[in-house]
């Protein structure tokens, strides 16, 4: 088999997980033209989990993305999680019972939590390493929990925090994957950061990967 044949293969199989993972947990994958369903004005947070600076097509990629967020009127913001000083959570709570909605850690997940509930939609971005997402992305999603109550509910049989805020941004989730990267990487991707936007009273609204053309992916930000 040519490594053509392979690439193919591996595409095929990250176009098939995307796919079913998205159908299985009723995520809508809407592409259609911008012109139809444009939607101006809305803030939108890029928060750049990758954490090599010799990887600049990545980070290329989303300034992009961003510039074409721009180009429709949005506003838009990057976090690049690289250059920032975000501890990881040391599980306390302080933030939900000593000093309710304020990390004990004055680091930049304080300007992260202040975007990320300030924003109509949030990109989370990473490169795939070893089946997952970056480190830093996943310590930057634990640092969120200020931004929710300590307090439970049911809903749907299931036990989820109360919100602290009258709003949330919706979620995306932009993936660069490894050669190796397979079906099973992104259903476990997908499951996870789908579960972690519910926590954070988001939705996971598409799962995209950097070979899409960034203005395609930022239609999809703007249908949403």
């Amino acid at each position: 088999m040519g490594i053509l044949d392979e690439t193919a293969i591996a595409e095929n199989y990250i176009s098939v997980a995307i796919h079913s993972s998205l159908k299985k947990y009723g995520i809508r994958k809407d592409h259609a033209s911008a012109d139809t369903f444009r939607r101006r004005g809305m803030k939108i947070a890029i928060i750049n989990g990758n954490p090599r600076e010799s990887d600049q097509a990545f980070d290329g990629y989303l300034e992009t993305l961003a510039a074409s967020l721009g180009d429709m009127d949005h506003e838009v913001t990057v976090h690049g999680l690289r250059g920032m000083q975000i501890i990881p959570c040391r599980g306390c709570f302080d933030c939900w019972v000593k000093t309710p909605g304020i990390c004990r850690f004055k680091d930049d997940a304080v300007e992260l939590c202040k975007s990320y509930i300030s924003s109509n939609f949030v990109v989370l971005a990473s490169p795939v390493i070893m089946g997952y997402t970056s480190a830093l992305l996943k310590n930057a999603m634990d640092r969120l929990i200020p931004l929710i109550h300590p307090y439970l509910r049911d809903e749907h049989g299931e036990v989820h925090h109360l919100p602290r805020y009258d709003a949330y941004p919706l979620m995306g989730l932009l993936l660069s994957p490894e050669p190796s990267t397979d079906r099973e990487d992104v259903e476990i991707i997908t499951d996870i950061y789908r579960r972690a936007c519910i926590n954070v009273m988001s939705e996971l609204k598409f799962v995209e990967f950097s070979e899409k053309p960034a203005r395609e992916v930022a239609n999809a930000i703007n249908n949403n």
